[in-house]
């Protein structure tokens, strides 16, 4: 298989904020280089863990570039442009390119339910500027589904080359195979990467390596190896918080994590309107990662 910008582990970044609500870009950096150091393949800022529905055009602009400066060499950045209109979408995959990013992520019109034919135009104004696409079907937020028959449109027109899939639905990955064989299909959900990658699955646009980048490489790694001795043990270990990838607090919940460990960035708060958590859910999020982190997994 060849290695192309989007396989591997992809973590798709949390932005920790300073006192005064912009984005603490030091402190970020630092958050890049420790991924990196701990086995991850990329990044992908600027996705809905980073926030971005809450970032100024501008702070967008800043989360790329302070991605890309603090990347090692073979460290894929490949942030989310996604945008309310198709022609600022554009623009964020101009400054992605310009910015020497090898590929980006976006979800279909996301503030209307658009039409197929929207959809299509949306990915085509994008994919004028050249940079590969990555799709991210994500139904839940956009309440745009981004169905195999529309997927393999996109791919034959030439205007993405892989999917985020984030539907939870893994028979969604054997119906792609068979319309298009030739399109990525990423593990775009956290709970079902063990699933997704015995499947083939070539990649893993991942909320919890905020956390636990080591041990998440390592179950990816078993995972695709069809390794089940080495991965079912980790995947038991992670999947009480993996699921939390995919309930409405997963910001909240990955941020509090970070904070737990002390390897990792602190989380910290999250922008309004995102509220704090439950008393309940918080502390079934502590005793998770202090069960994890007591079971030595970094």
């Amino acid at each position: 298989m060849d290695r192309k910008p989007w396989h591997g582990v992809l973590v798709a970044t949390a932005l920790p904020w300073k006192d005064d609500d912009t984005p603490d870009l030091d402190a970020f950096a630092t958050h890049i280089a420790w991924l990196a150091a701990n086995g991850c393949d990329g990044a992908t800022p600027n996705g809905s863990l980073g926030e971005y529905q809450v970032l100024s055009d501008a702070q967008r602009e800043d989360v790329v570039r302070a991605a890309v400066q603090a990347a090692p060499d073979g460290f894929v950045i490949m942030p989310g442009i996604a945008a309310y209109g198709a022609k600022q979408a554009r623009r964020h995959a101009e400054v992605a390119a310009e910015a020497g990013c090898p590929a980006v992520m976006l979800l279909p019109p996301n503030s209307y339910r658009a039409r197929d034919v929207d959809v299509i135009e949306h990915y085509r104004i994008v994919a004028e500027v050249g940079v590969p696409i990555v799709a991210y079907n994500n139904p839940f937020d956009t309440k745009v589904d981004l169905v195999p028959r529309l997927l393999a449109q996109l791919y034959h027109e030439g205007l993405i080359v892989a999917v985020k899939e984030f539907s939870g639905d893994v028979r969604r990955f054997y119906e792609l195979r068979e319309l298009v064989p030739d399109l990525d299909v990423l593990t775009g959900s956290d709970d079902v990467v063990l699933e997704l990658s015995l499947t083939g699955s070539p990649g893993w646009i991942a909320g919890y390596p905020n956390v636990f980048p080591a041990a998440c490489v390592e179950l990816f790694a078993a995972a695709q190896a069809r390794d089940l001795d080495k991965a079912l043990p980790l995947y038991y270990a992670l999947h009480s918080l993996l699921r939390w990838d995919s309930k409405t607090e997963f910001v909240q919940a990955i941020k509090l994590s970070m904070d737990l460990n002390p390897d990792a960035i602190d989380g910290g708060r999250c922008q309004p309107p995102r509220g704090p958590l439950s008393e309940a859910d918080s502390a079934a999020i502590r005793e998770a990662t202090e069960k994890a982190l007591a079971a030595g997994l970094r």
